[in-house]
């Protein structure tokens, strides 16, 4: 499945969805430290652009990339509770996201936000947009603890369908979550380095020292020191001694899961500030896994439907049919079939190595299967119409 990521940062998301097998072709964002370090990590292009230039990109996705999935997450500080809660004019983006999603119209998507946003008015008009342009949605918000990371950090995700109803999946994401939150040791084991450790509170009502034995605070985007005055608090893990430390931008990092190979540009506060923006990979991977998963599920239905509809309207006998959708599944080894095949998907495939590499006969065979796919997917887009 072929996918852009949007507002993409460093690329939490984008990690999380490659480790999950989906093909990340092309990232957007619009901070120069963002966009270095997500340079650094991936293969595949990545753009400074300005995304609230919805026509401007609209038309390069659709040119360039024909996306079955767009992923992304806007910029969230307005909504986020670290902040003044006062929606501004990052708030738009969200909005923008829709409209690009709406315009592009990839079969899947996925929209990434702090808890809070799914309240927020920017996201009522984003979800209105999603809506009239014909999406099935999935909305959730998801505690990573309980997804792979040792974490306490909570994430709204609205996940969308072309063409499906609301809540399309037979299972819900919050319900497959684990039994309890991860904790640090739980992931690291003896390894971290510490047993106790300081994380600067948002004032001095708040705990700042937290054991290994539970799962961090959510990882912000600036790491204090400890400082010279703190009072101590009676919820600490620890008395404020030598043996309790500040995390270090690297533990800070493996926390939000990013692995240690993981390449950061930029200066130390630059670097904080991307971590702390960042979804956790692992939260990233289960919500690819959650999506493709249910994507695999719907192409073996359409495999079957496909199949149905080569016997009853055009005659084929069962074991030519067969043969067609065997040919198919090859087709689809060498390029993978969209959600709604169209002559773009054939003339992909027959630019493709692999199947430049066939005989003229497998090669003609292929051809005819993709062919008559395309016109299953017309004749069912015209039917839902």
């Amino acid at each position: 499945m072929r996918a852009v990521d949007l507002f993409a940062g460093c690329g939490g998301m984008s990690r999380g969805f490659e480790e999950a097998g989906v093909d990340i072709v092309a990232a957007f964002d619009n901070w120069d430290p963002a966009v270095a370090t997500y340079r650094r990590n991936f293969d595949h292009p990545v753009y400074k652009v300005d995304l609230a230039d919805v026509p401007g990109i609209t038309q390069l996705l659709s040119d360039e990339f024909s996306p079955d999935m767009i992923i992304g997450g806007p910029p969230c500080q307005d909504f986020s509770s670290a902040g003044n809660r006062v929606e501004m004019g990052r708030a738009d983006l969200t909005v923008a996201f829709a409209q690009i999603v709406s315009n592009v119209r990839p079969k899947y998507f996925v929209m990434e936000n702090v808890a809070r946003a799914r309240n927020s008015g920017a996201y009522a008009d984003a979800r209105a947009i999603f809506k009239e342009a014909g999406y099935g949605l999935i909305e959730t918000v998801l505690d990573a603890s309980l997804y792979g990371t040792p974490q306490k950090r909570k994430r709204f995700f609205c996940m969308g369908v072309l063409g499906a109803p609301d809540n399309f999946a037979e299972t819900r994401p919050e319900d497959l979550g684990a039994d309890r939150p991860m904790s640090i040791r739980d992931f690291f084991g003896d390894s971290f380095g510490l047993e106790h450790y300081y994380r600067h509170p948002r004032n001095y009502s708040r705990r700042a020292v937290f054991s290994v034995d539970e799962p961090a605070p959510t990882m912000r985007g600036v790491n204090r020191p400890i400082p010279k005055g703190y009072p101590g608090h009676a919820a600490d893990s620890h008395v404020l001694d030598e043996h309790v430390q500040a995390l270090t931008t690297a533990q800070r990092a493996r926390i939000q899961t990013f692995p240690s190979t993981f390449a950061w540009d930029g200066p130390k506060t630059h670097v904080e500030q991307l971590i702390g923006n960042a979804v956790p990979v692992n939260l990233a991977k289960f919500v690819a896994e959650y999506i493709t998963s249910y994507v695999d599920a719907s192409n073996a239905k359409q495999m079957e439907d496909f199949n149905e509809w080569l016997t009853q309207h055009l005659g084929l006998d069962h074991r030519s049919a067969s043969d067609v959708v065997s040919r198919l599944r090859r087709a689809n080894g060498l390029v993978p079939l969209p959600a709604e095949a169209n002559e773009r998907y054939l003339n992909a495939l027959s630019a493709s190595a692999g199947f430049q590499a066939l005989g003229v006969s497998i090669r003609s065979q292929l051809r005819r299967a993709a062919i008559l796919f395309i016109q299953f997917c017309e004749a069912d887009q015209q039917e839902a119409a």
